[in-house]
């Protein structure tokens, strides 16, 4: 018999081992981590043993996930409380910028808006935007995160812009369309990568863009 069918019948038929109890007693199997053998009991125990090790390193990962998020939540709630404080466009602009970089440790961060209102002075938000950018932004249903190669959005970083490796792209949207992008940069190419979570990323974009239609609306 092959080990596929004893392993199909001793599953199919439990009965086995209470007809063959002594059986039991009188087998013995490898060791797992030495070369010595051990009684099917004994091999039970061991198998149970290390599966709670690997449950408590797994509530251990769980537990230090959870702290984080909660350092996490509290800066985002800081930054939530700051930003709808912040009366006027330069100070939504101060805010996120200072929370950015002093609580998240966010070393640049760079900010376009599409259409400049009259009322507002001429400013490097504002600044012009390719249409290939503003269409892209369109399609981003979360935020880009990855390299820099081959987005005009590196250059928003001035003089830092050929030291930054990774960044985060986050639209900005009022109602259904797009007003702007946030472009999040770091001189490490692990920090925003393809494939990691966005969602305080999207959350950022959500408060950001609130603040900033509120008080371009006011101006």
């Amino acid at each position: 018999m092959k080990s596929e069918e004893v392993a199909q019948y001793l599953q199919d038929n439990p009965q086995f081992f209470e007809d063959y109890a002594d059986l039991m007693s009188r087998m013995v199997i490898p060791h797992p981590h030495g070369g010595r053998t051990i009684s099917i009991t004994e091999r039970q125990m061991l198998s149970l043993r290390d599966k709670n090790r690997q449950l408590e390193s797994k509530l251990g990962e769980l537990l230090q996930f959870g702290e984080e998020n909660d350092v996490i939540s509290e800066k985002m709630h800081r930054l939530g409380v700051a930003i709808i404080a912040a009366g006027t466009f330069q100070s939504v602009i101060h805010t996120l910028n200072f929370h950015l970089r002093d609580d998240f440790a966010i070393p640049h961060f760079a900010l376009r808006l599409w259409n400049r209102p009259e009322t507002t002075s001429e400013l490097p938000e504002f600044a012009g935007v390719s249409e290939e950018l503003q269409t892209f932004s369109e399609t981003l249903n979360h935020p880009y995160c990855g390299s820099t190669a081959g987005f005009e959005t590196a250059s928003w970083f001035g003089a830092a812009a050929t030291h930054v490796r990774s960044q985060g792209l986050i639209a900005l949207r009022n109602g259904g369309g797009t007003i702007g992008m946030i472009a999040l940069g770091s001189e490490d190419p692990q920090r925003f990568y393809s494939g990691m979570g966005t969602l305080y990323l999207e959350r950022l974009g959500e408060m950001a863009s609130a603040a900033l239609a509120r008080v371009l609306h006011q101006s």
